[in-house]
């Protein structure tokens, strides 16, 4: 039986529905200086990746203290407008019930997010979905550019194996960075990529959403896999 799971957040436990965009672009504007006319990619992507290509798209470089400003800049704007989250955002169906039966059954939960850590955390209290998760041994966008290192690096903090562990996403990046570190991958198309993008990804097992709540136990536990 699996002894961890690492959580994705944005479109596998919740939807901001477009309040993040908002967040972000009003952080970038107070780090650069300028309107955010548009976004670099954000699908499965660290955070200061998408913001270092987004300021070249504005004709700017930048470099990791530009980062960290935003970054603080981006947390205080969660904070300010956590009721917008709330009011406009949701829990995904099933999120919930999922983290509770996981937690029933004695298994280790954490989160491998391109979030940094201050805004996963905000995320997830925002929609009471934190009481379960084990905030220390998780990895954030902070912590490396690439998802793939991030994964290494939960596994390294949680002192777990990746065969004793699942990760659960909903986007390719997710699929691959799992894949890369040899960690089973139960991917959800709850997210901009449905089942068939996902399984051309190297997804094995993809569910349409967290609902079957016996279902995804028995999977991360091994009964099904």
């Amino acid at each position: 039986m699996a002894q961890l799971v690492l959580w994705d957040i944005d479109h596998t436990l919740i939807d901001t529905r477009g309040v993040g965009r908002e967040l972000s672009a009003t952080a970038f504007q107070r780090t650069t200086g300028q309107t955010m006319r548009e976004q670099a990619k954000i699908d499965g992507i660290t955070e200061p990746v998408i913001f270092r290509e987004t300021a070249k798209r504005h004709g700017l470089t930048t470099d990791r203290g530009d980062f960290e400003r935003f970054a603080a800049a981006l947390t205080e704007e969660h904070l300010k407008r956590t009721a917008d989250l709330r009011e406009r955002g949701h829990a995904l169906p099933g999120a919930a019930a999922a983290l509770d039966a996981l937690e029933a059954v004695g298994i280790r939960q954490t989160v491998v997010s391109g979030n940094i850590r201050a805004v996963s955390e905000i995320k997830l209290q925002v929609f009471a979905l934190d009481h379960h998760i084990l905030w220390d041994l998780g990895a954030y966008g902070e912590d490396n550019d690439v998802r793939a290192e991030l994964v290494r690096l939960a596994l390294h903090r949680a002192h777990t194996a990746a065969a004793d562990t699942v990760l659960i996403g909903d986007t390719p990046a997710d699929v691959e960075g799992a894949h890369a570190n040899g960690v089973p991958v139960i991917a959800i198309a709850s997210g901009r990529s449905d089942k068939a993008v996902l399984r051309d990804a190297g997804a094995q097992v993809v569910l349409s959403d967290l609902r079957d709540t016996e279902l995804l136990v028995k999977l991360v536990r091994g009964d099904d896999r």
